[in-house]
């Protein structure tokens, strides 16, 4: 049985997950977990994160209904990052967009290439 401590969190206790979309592949944002969050994801189903700026626990879509349902959780190499494949329901980012990634550096400049979802 896996277990969330066999991880490699960072001095906070912490560490990076990667939303993807799991049918598109579309990466949609990255936020952080601790112990407890990974337990709750695997247990619930239910993408659980860590708030660091509130110091609690965000179960993605609680308050906005745009959740993330839990298709598989995979581990990189090193144990210190996680990759969490998710049926997306909704805009995964706060601004209303399908995800957090809608600013692209190009030729220099940054260039908007998400709107916000209607």
């Amino acid at each position: 049985m896996f277990d969330p401590l066999s991880l490699k969190y960072d001095a906070n206790g912490l560490i990076p997950a990667i939303a993807q979309d799991a049918t598109s592949s579309e990466v949609l944002m990255m936020a952080w977990m601790n112990a407890e969050a990974v337990a709750k994801t695997l247990e619930t189903g239910r993408v659980t994160y860590w708030s660091r700026s509130r110091q609690s626990f965000w179960i993605k879509g609680e308050t906005s209904g745009h959740t993330q349902e839990l298709v598989e959780m995979r581990v990189d190499c090193d144990s210190d990052c996680l990759l969490v494949l998710v049926h997306q329901t909704g805009a995964a980012c706060h601004t209303n967009r399908r995800s957090c990634f809608y600013t692209a550096i190009r030729d220099g400049d940054e260039v908007e290439i998400l709107q916000p979802m209607s």
